[in-house]
Protein backbone atom coordinates (compact mmCIF):
# COMPACT_ATOMS: atom_id res chain seq x y z
CA UNK A 1 0.00 0.00 0.00
CA UNK A 2 1.31 3.41 -1.21
CA UNK A 3 1.39 6.62 0.06
CA UNK A 4 -0.11 7.87 -3.49
CA UNK A 5 -2.97 5.37 -2.63
CA UNK A 6 -3.40 6.69 0.75
CA UNK A 7 -3.63 9.88 -0.28
CA UNK A 8 -6.27 9.17 -3.34
CA UNK A 9 -8.36 7.48 -0.94
CA UNK A 10 -8.51 10.16 1.68
CA UNK A 11 -9.44 13.21 -1.01
CA UNK A 12 -11.79 10.67 -2.13
CA UNK A 13 -13.34 10.34 1.46
CA UNK A 14 -12.96 14.28 1.85
CA UNK A 15 -15.22 14.87 -1.56
CA UNK A 16 -17.85 11.98 -0.45
CA UNK A 17 -18.06 13.87 2.71
CA UNK A 18 -18.20 17.44 1.30
CA UNK A 19 -20.68 16.51 -0.78
CA UNK A 20 -22.98 14.83 1.47
CA UNK A 21 -22.56 17.54 3.70
CA UNK A 22 -23.82 19.64 0.94
CA UNK A 23 -26.50 18.18 0.32
CA UNK A 24 -27.42 17.79 4.01
CA UNK A 25 -27.74 21.79 3.96
CA UNK A 26 -29.76 22.01 1.00
CA UNK A 27 -32.37 19.01 1.56
CA UNK A 28 -34.27 20.38 5.10
CA UNK A 29 -34.47 23.97 3.44
CA UNK A 30 -36.81 22.11 0.07
CA UNK A 31 -38.94 21.73 3.31
CA UNK A 32 -42.37 23.77 2.07
CA UNK A 33 -42.63 26.33 4.97
CA UNK A 34 -41.21 28.38 7.76
CA UNK A 35 -40.06 26.01 10.45
CA UNK A 36 -40.04 28.67 12.89
CA UNK A 37 -43.65 29.42 12.15
CA UNK A 38 -44.71 25.96 12.13
CA UNK A 39 -43.35 25.48 15.13
CA UNK A 40 -44.87 28.82 16.82
CA UNK A 41 -48.73 27.90 14.90
CA UNK A 42 -48.31 24.12 16.74
CA UNK A 43 -47.33 25.65 20.35
CA UNK A 44 -50.20 28.11 19.87
CA UNK A 45 -52.65 25.42 18.84
CA UNK A 46 -52.06 23.65 22.26
CA UNK A 47 -51.71 27.16 24.26
CA UNK A 48 -54.64 29.09 22.69
CA UNK A 49 -55.01 32.24 22.04
CA UNK A 50 -51.68 35.03 21.66
CA UNK A 51 -52.45 38.42 21.39
CA UNK A 52 -49.28 39.46 20.88
CA UNK A 53 -47.05 40.54 17.55
CA UNK A 54 -46.32 36.57 16.32
CA UNK A 55 -44.85 37.66 13.33
CA UNK A 56 -42.24 39.62 15.13
CA UNK A 57 -41.44 36.57 17.60
CA UNK A 58 -40.63 34.42 14.50
CA UNK A 59 -38.77 36.67 12.46
CA UNK A 60 -36.36 37.48 15.57
CA UNK A 61 -36.35 33.39 15.70
CA UNK A 62 -34.93 33.45 12.33
CA UNK A 63 -32.83 36.23 13.40
CA UNK A 64 -31.16 34.58 16.08
CA UNK A 65 -31.18 31.31 14.12
CA UNK A 66 -29.42 33.26 10.92
CA UNK A 67 -32.47 32.00 8.52
CA UNK A 68 -32.81 35.40 7.49
CA UNK A 69 -29.53 35.27 5.36
CA UNK A 70 -28.73 34.09 1.75
CA UNK A 71 -28.65 30.83 1.47
CA UNK A 72 -24.55 30.63 0.23
CA UNK A 73 -23.89 32.87 3.73
CA UNK A 74 -25.91 29.99 5.54
CA UNK A 75 -24.28 27.33 3.93
CA UNK A 76 -20.49 29.02 4.94
CA UNK A 77 -21.86 29.88 7.91
CA UNK A 78 -22.79 25.90 8.47
CA UNK A 79 -19.49 24.59 6.92
CA UNK A 80 -17.35 27.04 9.69
CA UNK A 81 -19.84 25.61 12.65
CA UNK A 82 -18.71 22.47 11.50
CA UNK A 83 -14.89 22.74 11.96
CA UNK A 84 -15.99 23.59 15.34
CA UNK A 85 -18.25 20.73 16.17
CA UNK A 86 -20.97 23.33 16.79
CA UNK A 87 -24.31 22.16 15.71
CA UNK A 88 -26.12 24.95 16.76
CA UNK A 89 -29.60 24.74 18.66
CA UNK A 90 -33.01 22.77 17.98
CA UNK A 91 -35.54 24.82 17.09
CA UNK A 92 -37.95 22.10 18.36
CA UNK A 93 -36.36 22.15 21.75
CA UNK A 94 -34.86 25.63 22.11
CA UNK A 95 -32.76 26.78 23.78
CA UNK A 96 -30.81 22.88 24.05
CA UNK A 97 -28.16 22.37 21.68
CA UNK A 98 -28.39 19.79 18.99
CA UNK A 99 -25.03 18.40 20.49
CA UNK A 100 -26.38 17.70 23.88
CA UNK A 101 -29.29 16.39 22.92
CA UNK A 102 -27.70 13.93 20.20
CA UNK A 103 -25.20 12.94 23.07
CA UNK A 104 -27.74 11.68 25.24
CA UNK A 105 -29.81 9.69 22.43
CA UNK A 106 -26.86 8.38 20.58
CA UNK A 107 -25.29 5.45 23.08
CA UNK A 108 -28.82 4.15 22.84
CA UNK A 109 -28.89 3.59 19.58
CA UNK A 110 -25.43 2.34 19.20
CA UNK A 111 -26.31 -0.43 21.56
CA UNK A 112 -29.35 -0.96 19.73
CA UNK A 113 -27.68 -1.40 16.28
CA UNK A 114 -24.10 -2.63 17.30
CA UNK A 115 -25.68 -5.59 18.69
CA UNK A 116 -28.65 -6.14 16.09
CA UNK A 117 -25.83 -6.35 13.23
CA UNK A 118 -23.04 -8.16 14.65
CA UNK A 119 -25.57 -10.85 15.76
CA UNK A 120 -27.74 -10.39 11.90
CA UNK A 121 -24.17 -10.53 10.40
CA UNK A 122 -22.58 -12.98 12.34
CA UNK A 123 -25.68 -15.48 12.05
CA UNK A 124 -26.28 -14.31 8.27
CA UNK A 125 -23.52 -15.16 6.92
CA UNK A 126 -22.65 -18.77 8.86
CA UNK A 127 -25.91 -19.79 7.60
CA UNK A 128 -25.46 -18.57 4.30
CA UNK A 129 -22.05 -20.02 4.04
CA UNK A 130 -23.87 -23.05 5.19
CA UNK A 131 -26.44 -23.47 2.99
CA UNK A 132 -24.39 -24.42 -0.03
CA UNK A 133 -21.95 -26.57 1.42
CA UNK A 134 -21.81 -29.75 1.03
CA UNK A 135 -23.06 -32.00 3.79
CA UNK A 136 -25.07 -29.49 5.91
CA UNK A 137 -28.61 -30.41 7.75
CA UNK A 138 -31.65 -30.41 5.63
CA UNK A 139 -32.94 -28.04 8.49
CA UNK A 140 -30.21 -25.05 7.55
CA UNK A 141 -30.64 -26.13 3.52
CA UNK A 142 -34.35 -25.62 3.96
CA UNK A 143 -34.45 -22.55 5.71
CA UNK A 144 -33.84 -20.39 1.89
CA UNK A 145 -37.46 -19.81 1.65
CA UNK A 146 -37.92 -18.18 5.51
CA UNK A 147 -34.94 -16.51 4.65
CA UNK A 148 -35.79 -14.94 1.08
CA UNK A 149 -39.72 -13.72 3.06
CA UNK A 150 -37.82 -12.05 5.84
CA UNK A 151 -35.01 -10.34 3.80
CA UNK A 152 -38.65 -8.70 1.60
CA UNK A 153 -39.92 -7.33 4.88
CA UNK A 154 -38.97 -3.69 6.07
CA UNK A 155 -37.81 -4.04 9.81
CA UNK A 156 -40.93 -1.42 10.44
CA UNK A 157 -43.75 -3.70 9.61
CA UNK A 158 -41.88 -6.96 11.89
CA UNK A 159 -41.69 -4.41 14.22
CA UNK A 160 -45.57 -3.94 14.19
CA UNK A 161 -45.92 -8.16 14.03
CA UNK A 162 -43.84 -8.36 17.58
CA UNK A 163 -45.80 -5.17 19.09
CA UNK A 164 -48.94 -7.49 18.13
CA UNK A 165 -47.96 -10.89 19.60
CA UNK A 166 -45.47 -10.21 22.28
CA UNK A 167 -47.18 -7.11 23.83
CA UNK A 168 -50.62 -7.42 23.04
CA UNK A 169 -51.25 -10.93 22.65
CA UNK A 170 -48.48 -12.03 25.16
CA UNK A 171 -47.80 -8.97 27.07
CA UNK A 172 -43.95 -10.26 28.13
CA UNK A 173 -41.80 -7.73 26.76
CA UNK A 174 -42.48 -3.27 27.55
CA UNK A 175 -44.57 -1.25 25.44
CA UNK A 176 -41.94 1.28 25.04
CA UNK A 177 -39.24 3.57 26.07
CA UNK A 178 -35.60 2.59 26.47
CA UNK A 179 -35.76 1.76 31.02
CA UNK A 180 -38.31 1.07 33.30
CA UNK A 181 -40.09 5.15 34.89
CA UNK A 182 -38.42 5.75 37.57
CA UNK A 183 -34.77 3.96 37.15
CA UNK A 184 -31.45 5.92 35.48
CA UNK A 185 -29.27 4.37 32.85
CA UNK A 186 -25.80 2.57 34.35
CA UNK A 187 -23.70 -0.27 35.29
CA UNK A 188 -26.63 -1.94 37.47
CA UNK A 189 -28.50 -4.80 37.70
CA UNK A 190 -31.48 -3.26 37.94
CA UNK A 191 -31.20 -1.58 35.42
CA UNK A 192 -29.59 -3.67 32.97
CA UNK A 193 -32.02 -6.11 33.02
CA UNK A 194 -34.57 -3.64 32.23
CA UNK A 195 -32.67 -2.04 29.77
CA UNK A 196 -32.25 -5.23 27.99
CA UNK A 197 -36.23 -5.96 28.24
CA UNK A 198 -36.79 -2.52 26.57
CA UNK A 199 -34.34 -3.52 23.76
CA UNK A 200 -35.09 -6.77 22.98
CA UNK A 201 -38.24 -5.87 20.67
CA UNK A 202 -36.50 -3.78 18.35
CA UNK A 203 -33.32 -5.66 18.12
CA UNK A 204 -34.96 -8.27 17.42
CA UNK A 205 -36.82 -6.49 14.49
CA UNK A 206 -33.90 -5.31 13.17
CA UNK A 207 -32.07 -8.94 13.48
CA UNK A 208 -34.94 -10.67 11.72
CA UNK A 209 -35.25 -8.01 8.98
CA UNK A 210 -31.04 -8.43 8.22
CA UNK A 211 -30.12 -11.99 9.09
CA UNK A 212 -32.15 -12.99 5.78
CA UNK A 213 -29.91 -10.66 3.44
CA UNK A 214 -26.69 -11.35 4.96
CA UNK A 215 -27.29 -14.94 4.54
CA UNK A 216 -28.36 -14.58 0.74
CA UNK A 217 -25.93 -12.51 0.05
CA UNK A 218 -23.37 -15.07 1.22
CA UNK A 219 -24.93 -17.87 -0.11
CA UNK A 220 -24.43 -16.77 -3.60
CA UNK A 221 -20.70 -15.81 -2.77
CA UNK A 222 -19.81 -19.36 -1.24
CA UNK A 223 -21.76 -20.95 -4.30
CA UNK A 224 -18.79 -19.39 -6.42
CA UNK A 225 -16.31 -20.29 -3.93
CA UNK A 226 -17.07 -24.12 -3.83
CA UNK A 227 -15.91 -24.51 -7.32
CA UNK A 228 -12.31 -22.97 -7.02
CA UNK A 229 -9.02 -24.97 -7.45
CA UNK A 230 -7.83 -24.36 -3.92
CA UNK A 231 -11.12 -26.13 -2.86
CA UNK A 232 -10.67 -28.88 -5.07
CA UNK A 233 -6.76 -29.50 -3.82
CA UNK A 234 -7.76 -28.94 0.06
CA UNK A 235 -10.28 -31.51 -0.43
CA UNK A 236 -7.69 -33.64 -2.49
CA UNK A 237 -5.50 -33.40 0.23
CA UNK A 238 -7.62 -35.12 2.99
CA UNK A 239 -7.82 -31.91 4.75
CA UNK A 240 -10.63 -31.29 7.88
CA UNK A 241 -14.00 -30.37 6.57
CA UNK A 242 -14.55 -27.70 9.38
CA UNK A 243 -10.84 -26.11 8.48
CA UNK A 244 -12.06 -26.43 4.80
CA UNK A 245 -14.91 -24.17 5.25
CA UNK A 246 -13.55 -21.63 8.08
CA UNK A 247 -10.41 -21.32 6.54
CA UNK A 248 -10.98 -21.50 2.62
CA UNK A 249 -14.49 -20.97 2.00
CA UNK A 250 -15.80 -18.48 4.57
CA UNK A 251 -12.69 -16.80 4.92
CA UNK A 252 -12.53 -15.78 0.87
CA UNK A 253 -16.36 -15.66 0.33
CA UNK A 254 -16.75 -12.88 3.39
CA UNK A 255 -14.42 -10.29 1.73
CA UNK A 256 -17.63 -9.31 -0.19
CA UNK A 257 -19.35 -9.49 2.76
CA UNK A 258 -17.53 -7.35 4.65
CA UNK A 259 -18.10 -4.50 2.28
CA UNK A 260 -21.65 -4.67 2.32
CA UNK A 261 -21.39 -4.20 6.09
CA UNK A 262 -19.17 -0.82 5.43
CA UNK A 263 -21.68 0.12 3.06
CA UNK A 264 -24.77 -0.51 4.71
CA UNK A 265 -24.69 1.64 7.53
CA UNK A 266 -26.65 4.43 6.33
CA UNK A 267 -28.82 2.11 5.38
CA UNK A 268 -29.24 0.12 8.95
CA UNK A 269 -29.67 3.84 10.47
CA UNK A 270 -32.59 4.58 7.93
CA UNK A 271 -34.45 1.08 8.87
CA UNK A 272 -33.61 1.43 12.97
CA UNK A 273 -35.53 5.28 12.01
CA UNK A 274 -39.01 3.73 12.01
CA UNK A 275 -38.17 0.69 13.93
CA UNK A 276 -37.02 3.07 16.80
CA UNK A 277 -40.20 5.17 16.28
CA UNK A 278 -42.60 2.72 16.71
CA UNK A 279 -41.48 1.25 20.27
CA UNK A 280 -40.44 4.78 21.37
CA UNK A 281 -37.24 3.66 21.80
CA UNK A 282 -35.26 7.14 22.48
CA UNK A 283 -32.53 6.91 20.02
CA UNK A 284 -31.27 8.79 17.36
CA UNK A 285 -34.22 7.08 15.21
CA UNK A 286 -36.72 8.77 17.11
CA UNK A 287 -34.79 11.94 17.77
CA UNK A 288 -35.02 11.89 13.76
CA UNK A 289 -38.27 10.95 13.39
CA UNK A 290 -39.40 14.27 15.66
CA UNK A 291 -37.11 16.08 13.68
CA UNK A 292 -38.55 15.57 10.88
CA UNK A 293 -42.32 16.30 11.91
CA UNK A 294 -41.25 19.49 13.50
CA UNK A 295 -39.16 20.49 10.80
CA UNK A 296 -36.32 21.34 12.83
CA UNK A 297 -33.18 22.11 10.45
CA UNK A 298 -30.53 22.17 12.80
CA UNK A 299 -31.74 18.43 14.34
CA UNK A 300 -32.07 16.94 10.73
CA UNK A 301 -28.48 18.39 9.60
CA UNK A 302 -26.52 17.26 13.27
CA UNK A 303 -28.25 14.05 12.91
CA UNK A 304 -27.18 13.50 8.90
CA UNK A 305 -23.91 15.06 9.91
CA UNK A 306 -23.66 11.67 12.41
CA UNK A 307 -24.06 9.12 10.10
CA UNK A 308 -22.62 10.57 6.80
CA UNK A 309 -19.16 11.02 8.80
CA UNK A 310 -19.93 7.47 10.56
CA UNK A 311 -20.58 6.09 6.74
CA UNK A 312 -17.48 7.91 5.32
CA UNK A 313 -14.79 6.68 8.40
CA UNK A 314 -16.07 3.36 8.41
CA UNK A 315 -15.73 3.19 4.28
CA UNK A 316 -12.49 5.26 4.56
CA UNK A 317 -10.82 2.14 6.92
CA UNK A 318 -12.13 -0.47 4.86
CA UNK A 319 -10.54 0.80 1.51
CA UNK A 320 -7.28 1.68 3.46
CA UNK A 321 -7.22 -2.04 5.24
CA UNK A 322 -8.35 -4.20 1.72
CA UNK A 323 -5.18 -3.93 0.98
CA UNK A 324 -3.21 -5.28 3.31
CA UNK A 325 -5.65 -8.20 2.98
CA UNK A 326 -5.22 -8.56 -0.90
CA UNK A 327 -2.26 -6.77 -1.50
CA UNK A 328 -3.13 -6.56 -5.10
CA UNK A 329 -5.98 -3.91 -4.88
CA UNK A 330 -2.99 -1.35 -3.23
CA UNK A 331 -0.96 -2.09 -6.29
CA UNK A 332 -3.27 -0.81 -8.94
Amino acid sequence: MTVRFVANRFGLFLLIVLAALTLNFLLPRMLPGDPVQRIFDSLMGYSGTFTGDSQAIVDRYNEKYGLNLPLWQQFFNYLGDLTRFDLGHSIQHFPAKVTSIIGVALPWTVVLLLLSSLISFTLGTVMGALIPWPGTPKAITGSVPGLMVLAALPPFLLGIVLIFLFIVVWPWFPAGGGITPGLQPGFNFEAIVSMVKHAAMPATALVFASTGFWALAMRGMTVSVLGEDYIMLARAKGIRKSRIFFRYGLRTAMLPQITALAMGLGNLVGGAILVEAIFAYPGVGTLLFQAIGAGDYFMLQGLSVVVIITTGVALLLLDLIYPLIDPRIGAG
